[in-house]
């Protein structure tokens, strides 16, 4: 068990417009290949959805330590000090990135940053590109939205 040390956001690289479902996570992450990953754990803990709800999809007990049950495969190397959440969309209708959220995912984002700092107020707020240069993910600059 480690302390929590960041919250990595990260977006589903799925077209505009097009939801997705906790199901679909779990088979991109956890089926074996070639359906799948084959990972033992889904990349997130919670799922923004195009609506604006936020969907649970790793249960942990929100205390400032991140438990062998609690880790997600959201970002090698950073996976057992983080917390990932993921909003539906990233890319734009060819598959080209850019941030799709809607009104509502950018509310509902904004919430979950203000709660997650609340509670762990040592904690950084990262994009997944910020941690892995490769990536666009998650199309938009994470510090600028966030102020940080």
């Amino acid at each position: 068990m480690k302390r929590i040390e960041r919250l990595v956001i990260h977006c589903t690289a799925t077209p505009e417009g097009r939801e997705v479902t906790a199901a679909d996570i779990r088979r991109w992450h956890c089926s074996p290949a070639p359906v799948g990953r084959g990972w033992r754990q889904v990349g997130y803990t919670d799922i923004i959805h195009l609506d604006g709800s936020v969907e649970r999809l790793v249960d942990n007990n929100e205390d400032p330590f991140v438990d062998s049950w609690e880790v997600t495969n959201g970002a090698r190397g950073y996976n057992g000090t983080s917390r990932h959440i993921v909003y539906v969309g990233g890319c734009d209708r060819n598959g080209k990135p850019k941030d799709t959220r809607t009104q509502a995912q950018k509310d509902a984002l904004l919430s979950y940053v203000k709660d997650f700092k609340a509670k762990y107020p040592w904690a950084d707020v990262c994009g997944h590109n910020e941690l892995d240069p490769g990536k666009d993910c998650p199309c938009f600059d994470v510090r600028k939205e966030f102020g940080i």
